[in-house]
């Protein structure tokens, strides 16, 4: 059994680059609604809720596959969005209005699915050690969403104020965080 100091602390770890992600999606944004808000507050929340119900019923069969690809994954992911994230930003030009021109927005389709998809690749090798535990997986995986969710929504609400006041610089250093969090991950598992 996992007491709840112990969730709360694996709810968070895993929810640093959701918050990570979620700052820099809104720095590229600029100005952020509060359906970009919900929509990748929702689904953040909503895939590391998943993931760890996914691993925990593959169980310790998929274990070893799944830790032998799961950080190639994540950057192959995380540098896709990260990385035509870079392009417009760099790309996009100024108009007489000072706003720049329309870009994709993060918070919708696939950029959205594969910004879900990267940031809680970990949270299935959360659920695989539940299994291996015999760990229940319900609650954690509902404590491990709310937190999430959570703070992608603070890290939105900061990252709109950085973006905002900021402007091209920021779109810049947004999607070089995404990179940054792909070679992170990638790193931390080929150095372990």
């Amino acid at each position: 059994m996992i007491g709840r100091l112990e969730l709360f602390g694996i709810a968070v770890g895993l929810s640093m680059d959701a918050l990570a992600v979620a700052v820099a999606t809104s720095v590229l944004l600029r100005r952020v609604d509060g359906h970009q808000m919900f929509r990748l507050s929702f689904h953040f929340g909503l895939f590391q809720a998943l993931m760890p119900v996914i691993g925990w019923t593959l169980g310790s069969l998929a274990a070893d596959y799944i830790r032998d690809y799961d950080h190639w994954i994540a950057f192959f992911l995380l540098a896709y969005v990260g990385g035509r994230a870079l392009r417009e930003a760099l790309s996009s030009k100024d108009g007489e209005d000072g706003e720049t021109r329309p870009r994709t927005d993060p918070t919708r389709g696939w950029s959205l699915v594969v910004l879900s998809v990267a940031t809680s690749i970990d949270a299935l090798a959360v659920g695989i050690t539940f299994a291996m535990l015999g760990v229940a997986v319900w609650y954690p995986a509902l404590v491990i969403g709310l937190v999430a969710g959570a703070l992608t929504l603070a890290g939105m609400h900061f990252g709109a104020r950085l973006g905002g006041r900021f402007g091209k610089g920021m779109e810049v250093f947004g999607g070089l965080v995404l990179l940054g969090i792909g070679f992170k991950i990638l790193l931390e598992h080929l150095l372990s």
